[in-house]
């Protein structure tokens, strides 16, 4: 944490001396063709347009070079400006964190929403950086305690790891989220609200996260009426956070909610730019910009510490081959999906476990955690495919010992998939799992 004159001289030194100037020469429905910066701009430098024209600034981004101007995409509508505006460049985007920031509310600029004043960090940090160096990366660390007994156990979560969240809406994917931000073993816990409803942002806080969750956290929001501009860069600023706290060797939860409406503010920018639709109407960009933020989670460099990732993503009529969910779970190290109809049934969390995935697994669990682990999701698998079956009476009871054992097993194992993590945590966790797999 920085003093109160570390923090006044890295706000004065963020000032810039001089700023190249240009002027708008076309308003257009949410665009800007500006003169003048032909030879200083670069794509995705900030500018800020109209503060001579009696009214506040209005910021936007460079899309498009040509030698006879630029495009610029503002951060809200260009009603009320003139030709002639003046047009500042400020050049790329950066970021200064600080380790004050835990347990604040901030917007995707760095500026507090929580009515408090904020203090800058003395490094400012670029907003896209690279992910650290793939040959210097450490593996994954051992198996994190999560809270929830079913990562605990048949899904375990190691430190490092980046995982999918892919759900519907309404079937409890932000309490899970909030249950990691409660109950994953980690030193600070960032989050990236992405476009979400304004009215949400205080429920999720105060009654959904809690204090306990808030006293960890840094939560970056940015809400669904602000311009895609500043809703995809919600995420890249709530990782250039996360990076923050990890260069500094600490081990960093990343959660963000959701990669969807990043996907999509990158979609609207994307095509204001001039880029053709392809992927269900997804621009080609979508990709590497999805693969580029996943890469910057994971495990660091040595001496650095980790940033554990869980990026959820809303999938309609849990639809795993959409583009979004497509090109995430190709990136990551494991995925989870949460069924409706199982949340319907009331069994929370809502997680279908034959279609989840731990990529830490082996590893992480020991030879007799893998031998339960393997049983539990056999005996799921068993159910799952007579199931149909048993619910319309035609199965005889005898026909199948394994058929029968899944039967009589099944209520346990329902159950065990909603608890809560014990006190004792993991070996708890696996004591029950034990537990549910004997015969009642």
């Amino acid at each position: 944490m920085i003093g109160v004159f570390d923090a006044l001289r890295a706000e004065i030194a963020s000032f810039p001396r001089s700023h190249a100037l240009g002027r708008v020469a076309e308003v257009a429905r949410g665009t800007l063709r500006v003169t003048g910066l032909e030879r200083r701009a670069t794509l995705g430098d900030r500018v800020m347009v109209g503060e001579n024209h009696g009214r506040l600034a209005l910021g936007g981004e460079v899309l498009t070079l040509s030698p006879d101007g630029l495009t610029i995409l503002t951060d809200d509508a260009p009603e009320g400006l003139p030709m002639g505006c003046e047009v500042k460049l400020y050049g790329q985007s950066h970021l200064a964190p600080d380790d004050s920031w835990i347990g604040r509310i901030v917007d995707p600029f760095g500026r507090p929403l929580d009515g408090r004043p904020l203090f800058r960090g003395p490094v400012s940090r670029p907003l896209r950086s690279p992910a650290p160096p793939a040959a210097q990366r450490r593996r994954m660390g051992d198996r994190l305690a999560t809270g929830v007994a079913a990562f605990d156990t048949l899904l375990p979560l190691a430190r490092g790891q980046r995982i999918g969240l892919f759900a519907g809406s309404g079937v409890g994917k932000s309490s899970l989220l909030a249950k990691f931000a409660r109950g994953v073993a980690a030193d600070v816990v960032v989050i990236a609200l992405i476009g979400e409803r304004g009215r949400e942002l205080r429920e999720f806080t105060e009654r959904v996260l809690g204090p306990e969750g808030m006293a960890r956290s840094v939560v970056v929001t940015a809400t669904s009426d602000q311009s895609p501009l500043v809703r995809r860069r919600c995420a890249w600023a709530a990782m250039t956070v996360a990076e923050h706290f990890r260069d500094r060797g600490l081990h960093v939860l990343f959660l963000a909610d959701s990669l969807t409406r990043f996907a999509e503010a990158h979609r609207e920018v994307a095509l204001a730019g001039g880029e053709d639709a392809s992927l269900r109407g997804y621009p080609p960009s979508l990709a590497p910009a999805i693969m580029a933020l996943a890469e910057r989670a994971g495990p660091g460099p040595e001496g650095s510490g980790d940033i554990t990732a869980v990026f959820s993503v809303l999938v309609a009529g849990s639809d795993m081959d959409e583009p979004v969910a497509d090109i995430l779970r190709g990136t990551i190290d494991g995925h989870v999906v949460m069924d409706r109809r199982i949340a319907e049934r009331g069994r929370f969390p809502a997680i279908d476990l034959l279609r989840s995935v731990s990529r830490s697994l082996p590893q992480a669990a020991s030879p007799e955690e893998n031998i339960l682990i393997a049983q539990a999701r056999r005996l799921l698998g068993t159910f799952d495919r007579a199931e149909m079956m048993i619910q319309a009476g035609l199965y005889a009871k005898g026909s199948d010992p394994q058929i029968d054992l899944a039967i009589r097993v099944w209520p346990a194992l329902d159950d065990f998939l909603a608890e809560d993590a014990p006190a004792d945590g993991v070996e708890g966790s696996f004591r029950r799992l034990a537990a549910a797999l004997k015969p009642r």
